[in-house]
């Protein structure tokens, strides 16, 4: 393999090592965090099979611990601001509740495949953010801005004059290439962020923990159509 132009040469792999030790603790704090805030989000997936809690109550809740979290000071203590990073998690679990209930019942396994690929998609991205020329792809940020504005005017022209098929999909593989790109972005920003100083894990796992949660409910419903068009095309044979 070359030298040069590919992120998983030797020079990339050594980017490993321009971490400080510091920099190294706070991204195991925030990868850590982000797996109890998803163990969270699992759990209030289970309360909403159990006690049918989730729908319109939980995704206000959600909004309101989200933005409670986001104007909380980085000083405050850690377990205020750990409990409403888990309890903003838990409601947007209990919200995607009445979907995951949907997809259980039409084949188990779309739910199993959709969350093992996004881990995947997940980790794979983090991971090339970490291993690229650090900074190199923070320029994107303006771009996924931009992007994201795109995503949201087709979203409301089609919630007011009605979408196809096709624009559904459109938002969903457009919106998946969003997120998977500020995978990447704020990855290397988190990283940036911690060599000058901020080492706020809290909110650098929620800004995870969302990524995570939108690439994970456009690939779930996605797989729900692929098996949909593979099941018509079965009864049709």
């Amino acid at each position: 393999m070359e030298a040069n132009g590919t992120i998983w040469s030797h020079d990339s792999l050594r980017n490993f090592h321009e971490f400080t030790p510091a920099v190294q603790n706070h991204l195991k704090r925030v990868y850590l965090t982000l797996f109890f805030a998803l163990l969270a989000s699992a759990f209030g997936a289970y309360l909403h099979m159990v006690w049918n809690i989730g729908g319109n109550v939980t995704t206000l809740g959600f909004t309101g611990t989200m933005i409670w979290l986001r104007f909380t000071p980085s000083y405050e203590q850690q377990s205020k601001r750990l409990f409403l990073l888990y309890l903003s998690a838990l409601l947007k679990g209990a919200s995607f509740g009445p979907m995951i209930m949907l997809v259980i019942d039409f084949d188990s396994s779309v739910l199993v495949t959709a969350f093992v690929g996004t881990a995947v998609v997940f980790v794979c991205f983090s991971a090339a953010a970490m291993l690229a020329t650090r900074r190199e792809y923070l320029y994107l940020g303006a771009s996924l801005s931009c992007s994201m504005s795109i995503l949201w005017w087709v979203k409301i022209a089609s919630s007011i004059f009605g979408g196809s098929t096709t624009v559904v999909k459109f938002e969903l593989y457009f919106g998946l290439l969003i997120f998977v790109g500020y995978i990447v972005v704020d990855t290397q920003m988190i990283i940036e962020k911690a060599h000058h100083g901020d080492m706020d894990y809290v909110q650098h796992s929620f800004t995870f923990f969302t990524h995570f949660a939108s690439l994970f409910v456009r690939i779930l419903v996605l797989n729900m159509f692929r098996k949909m068009k593979k099941g018509r095309k079965d009864r049709r044979k």
